[in-house]
């Protein structure tokens, strides 16, 4: 049997078509436009979501046996607000993961309910991008449409339900709403009230490899797919991203170099950091993880090679920065393009460099920011290791995973061993695989997983480089507190 995989991404969805062995058959991506009406603003049309989505899965399945699609997994940007009337039409458009107008909203979360009711309550506290802050601001500033929400969906839910007409949601995305009880995987009511929700207004919960319904007669028609394909709840980005690689069960673990970084720890225990520096989600895999998120990643350098030194040859950029160089270097660079989510929690934080002299070269500043950025996810893990988990090795995905440099940089940083996979296909491939759990091919996602993705290199930090960076980090770690109090007044 065939299964489509969905990557309901930020600038574009990347569809998949795998088989019941693992192997990729053709993937297809589509863009889609993203606005900003508003400084610090972020928005979508959905039903560009789905147009292209649609276009994607006729493309992806174009000269393959259709009858043989038996499922479809999404897997999606997670935080974003679609909010539905009672006739399911869409009220405005969605406020995605990356806006960042609800600083008002997260601070009386934070401050007057309080950190520690909300991470009583959904295990977190609140965030700049999280559901929970964007259905306050738009009880506040758009009174009118607030009040005829019928229906809250999440950006990949909202493609599942044009699907197969059900509102749904899966544990690992609805976990980063603050509005779930992530220990016990049911709508917080407590949360509920303070945001002035019903549970009514909220999807049916399901476990990521569950499945939700068949597609609907017209949408199986438009796409030339059986009406019995069955589609599974699928999972937020980060957690389809970990299935796709393998990381799943007890102590697993995954760098994702993406737009966004996170670094992402699977459990099958539940557990919540006491200073909630990262977030404690449940997992698609029927379990937990830990997950630091970082809002600026791979986006840090595309910016710096685009927009700044305006160019795209990256290999040529990073070509001077030998092993020699590796850490040396005095330039330092914070990756706070979008603010910072793990572990600061501060939306006023700006990327910056620090540290230049007239000697420096470009190629400097090109190493500072492929450092800064894993200096970002080395804050992550450290916060972990303070709560007694224990990380040798990691895997790596994502599209910054790609070059050979940045991933030495982040094994010696870090100084942990890395496992370069298959399949770089992520959030994509994850959701394929869930869809083939949904459909009975394997058992569980830890069986898929097992036996679908295939590690086939390693980069093993390298004693002296990884000692030479660790003294850098401790330097690294003392400009952001520095900074601190200036970024406010910096952004009037």
């Amino acid at each position: 049997m065939l299964y489509i995989g969905v990557d309901l991404g930020t600038s574009a969805v990347k569809l998949l078509l795998m088989d019941g062995e693992g192997k990729i058959l053709n993937i297809v991506s589509k863009e889609y436009p993203l606005r900003f009406p508003h400084p610090g603003w972020s928005e979508q049309d959905p039903a560009d979501w789905m147009r292209q989505t649609v276009a994607g899965i006729r493309e992806l399945t174009e000269g393959f046996d259709r009858s043989q699609v038996a499922g479809i997994g999404c897997g999606g940007q997670m935080h974003g607000l679609v909010a539905l009337d009672k006739d399911d039409n869409v009220l405005r458009p969605a406020i995605l993961w990356n806006d960042g107008r609800t600083a008002e909203e997260v601070e009386y979360l934070n401050n007057a309910v309080g950190r520690e009711k909300l991470s009583k309550y959904t295990a977190n506290i609140a965030f700049a991008g999280f559901t929970a802050p964007k259905l306050l601001w738009m009880k506040k500033h758009e009174p009118e449409l607030f009040a005829r929400i019928a229906k809250i969906m999440l950006p990949k839910d909202y493609v599942n339900y044009m699907l197969t007409g059900v509102h749904c949601t899966d544990v690992s995305d609805a976990s980063g709403m603050l509005l779930f009880d992530v220990e016990h995987k049911c709508w917080s009511k407590e949360m509920l009230d303070i945001c002035s929700l019903r549970e009514d207004q909220m999807a049916r919960i399901f476990e990521s490899f569950q499945v939700v319904g068949t597609l609907k007669p017209e949408i199986a028609k438009e796409l030339g797919l059986p009406q019995t394909v069955k589609v599974c709840a699928g999972a937020g980005d980060n957690a389809a991203a970990a299935v796709g690689t393998g990381t799943v069960g007890e102590g697993g673990c995954n760098i994702s170099l993406g737009t966004s970084g996170t670094i992402f720890i699977s459990s099958k225990k539940f557990g919540v950091d006491p200073n909630n520096a990262l977030h404690a989600f449940a997992h698609a895999d029927g379990n937990y993880h830990l997950m630091g998120c970082m809002l600026s990643a791979a986006s840090c350098n595309k910016w710096w090679m685009d927009d700044i030194i305006g160019t795209t040859d990256y290999p040529a950029e990073q070509k001077p920065i030998t092993d020699d160089k590796l850490g040396t270097n005095h330039v330092f660079f914070l990756p706070y393009l979008m603010g910072e989510r793990s572990p600061i929690n501060d939306t006023d934080a700006r990327g910056c460099f620090v540290g230049l002299t007239m000697d420096n070269s470009r190629a400097d500043m090109t190493q500072a920011v492929l450092e800064g950025v894993a200096y970002g996810i080395r804050d992550c893990l450290e916060v972990a290791r303070s709560l007694g988990v224990d990380v040798r090795k990691s895997r790596i995905c994502g599209g910054g995973a790609k070059s050979p440099l940045w991933r030495k940089i982040i094994a010696n940083v870090c100084d942990i061993e890395l496992e370069l996979i298959e399949s770089e296909e992520g959030p994509g491939y994850g959701g394929a695989m869930l869809a083939a759990v949904a459909c009975g091919e394997y058992a569980t996602v830890e069986e898929a997983a097992g036996k679908l993705v295939k590690v086939v290199g390693t980069v093993e930090p390298d004693p002296a480089v990884a000692a030479r960076y660790e003294k850098q980090y401790r330097k690294f770690q003392k400009i952001y507190p520095t900074m601190k109090d200036l970024f406010p007044a910096l952004n009037g």
